[in-house]
């Protein structure tokens, strides 16, 4: 236990690179999407989304999820009865992230290909997602506790700001 905070620190810094790339990387995408017919822009924001999935956000979400797991190894008992299940949740949320990471990497490539079925709004909308689950993951890690009330309520108002995005006028609409 002696490096524990050591550890600690590591995973605090590797989720916030994280998150950085899953906070940007879909904003990207919005211009991107936005911007297709500019060849010039489209070219830069290629190289702009394969580095800050490749260089930044997955080597920062496998170094979150490494020194978890060291953390967890060096301390199971946050995975017992006795805690009241905030771990599970925040491991399932963090599930999420991880599913919404590699679903990130799909749009890029589509994005790269040139198949552009999604829209800004799509992409807008889709932006919500790491803010509603980072929310759940921070909550349960500083309460160390679950509360049924403060998830559904989270995800459901996560859900209506995504259905209020997604149903926005497109900018070239006005």
């Amino acid at each position: 236990m002696e490096y524990y905070s050591w550890i600690l620190t590591f995973h605090v810094m590797a989720f916030m690179s994280w998150m950085a790339m899953l906070f940007y990387l879909p904003r990207i995408f919005v211009y991107h999407v936005e911007n297709k017919n500019k060849r010039d822009y489209v070219e830069v924001a290629k190289i702009q989304e394969l580095k800050i999935i490749k260089l930044i956000g997955m080597p920062a979400m496998w170094a979150t999820i490494i020194s978890g797991a060291i953390m967890i190894y060096l301390n199971p008992y946050v995975l017992s009865a006795e805690t009241g299940g905030w771990m599970h949740a925040k491991l399932l949320f963090v599930l999420f992230l991880i599913i919404y990471s590699f679903s990130l990497e799909y749009y890029r490539k589509k994005l790269h290909d040139e198949d552009y079925t999604r829209s800004g709004n799509f992409f807008r909308a889709y932006n919500e997602v790491p803010t509603i689950l980072s929310l759940l993951i921070v909550a349960y890690v500083i309460t160390k506790t679950f509360s049924i009330l403060f998830t559904c309520i989270t995800l459901i108002l996560g859900a209506f700001i995504i259905y209020k995005v997604l149903n926005q006028k497109p900018k070239d609409a006005k």
